[in-house]
Parts: C-alpha cells; structure tokens; sequence
C-alpha cells in the first residue's frame, strides 16, 4: 500500500494536475512579461501573480490526500497525510520561481531598472506561500467530507475573512496577521522585515497548525462515534 507521500503526487491525474498548475503558471508568466509595462517586469511581479494563481489549486493536493485517509477506512494517523502536502507544494513553488525567473531572464524586452530586487527573499517565499496553501486544503479536508465543497472553502473562507477584515478600517491591520491573502502580499514582495515574518509565522499557526489540529480532532471523534456505532 502506498504510503501518503508516495500518493502526494505518485498517481496518473495528480500528476497531471500538477503538470496543468506548471502549465498555466507559465502561460501566465510569459503573457504577464509580453504585456506588462517594462517598470512591472520584475521577479516580484511575475512571482506575485504566478504564485499566487498556482496557489488557489495547490490546497487541492492536500484535500485529495485527506480523502485517501477516508477511503482507507479506520481511524488512522492524520500527521503523514498533512506533511505528505509539502511534495506538491515545494514543487509548485520551486519551479514556479524557476518559470518566473527564466521567463524574466530571457524576455527580450526592456525591464525594470532593478528586476531581481529582493529576489533570493520572493525565492523562499514562494516555496512558503506554497506550504501554507498546501496545509490549508488538508486542513479543511479533514472538517469538510465533500472535496468539492473543501476545495471551494480553500477559495471562499480566506478571501472573505480578507475582505471582511479589509472592510473596516480599524480592523484592515489585521489583515496581515490573520488571513493567507495577507502574508502571501508581504512574501512575494520580497520585502520582509521581522513583524512581517512574525505575521507569517501567525498565519501560519492559524492555517496550518492550528486548522489541521481541529481537523483531526473532527475526524478522530466521527471515527469513534462510528466505531461506538458499529460496536453497538
């Protein structure tokens, strides 16, 4: 039987799927460097759009990876699913950083005056940005059953919680402490500063420590009232 890192990416179609996310990030890449103005053509540009459009697919991996636990039948452990996420995600987010640096590098039209600025920061970043997606979708495919309805809430719930944070002004700071959207800015901008790394080690805990632990707590107590069910 395979173990869950070797299902991550280790079957036909999600292969394909992350072949498509590859695919699309580079189409926007080269589409983003022959029509961008040449003040826009910079890696944290490419980086900030790339990334973050290959992000809104990456969490799928993980709620894909949840319902492989499902299907196994049993209570079984969450942890290897949950780490199993970051294959995918480190890929996603090394070659989207090869895709947008090559694609800058070899454009033959004119660029910013300083394209590779914070480059090396955006670089590691992307990777992280990846994580965190990766462990959102886990997280929310252990509290929802349906992937359909798990993989719109990796979409749905952070986006609204940035608008609705951003909706007030008193509450627009918080932004950056409490929701993805927020941290992904500050990442891929390449310009990071101590706070804005406690911001992301914040959301961090938020969205993939602390939602994946009340995931499994979900899942571990409808295992045992099926179990107790079962026994009856």
């Amino acid at each position: 039987m395979r173990t869950p890192l070797q299902r991550a990416i280790g079957t036909r179609a999600r292969r394909w799927l992350l072949a498509g996310t590859l695919l699309a990030g580079l189409l926007v890449a080269v589409v983003l460097v022959a029509a961008a103005a040449p003040a826009d053509r910079t890696f944290a540009a490419l980086s900030d759009t790339v990334q973050s459009l290959m992000s809104v697919v990456t969490p799928l991996f993980g709620i894909l990876l949840v319902r492989d636990l499902r299907r196994a039948g049993g209570p079984g452990p969450v942890l290897p699913s949950v780490l199993a996420v970051g294959l995918p995600a480190v890929v996603i987010g090394v070659v989207g950083v090869l895709i947008c640096a090559a694609t800058l590098a070899l454009t033959p039209a004119d660029v910013a005056d300083d394209p590779w600025r914070h480059a090396g920061t955006i670089a590691v970043g992307s990777v992280l940005v990846q994580i965190v997606a990766g462990l959102v979708g886990t997280g929310l495919g252990l509290l929802l059953r349906s992937t359909v309805v798990a993989f719109l809430a990796t979409i749905v719930l952070p986006l609204s919680l940035f608008a609705l944070l951003g909706g007030v002004d008193a509450l627009r700071p918080a932004q950056a402490w409490l929701t993805p959207f927020g941290s992904v800015r500050n990442l891929l901008s390449g310009d990071m500063s101590v706070l804005r790394w406690v911001q992301w080690v914040c959301v961090l805990l938020i969205w993939g420590v602390g939602l994946n632990a009340v995931g499994a707590a979900v899942l571990s107590r409808r295992d045992q009232a099926i179990g107790s069910t079962s026994a009856g």
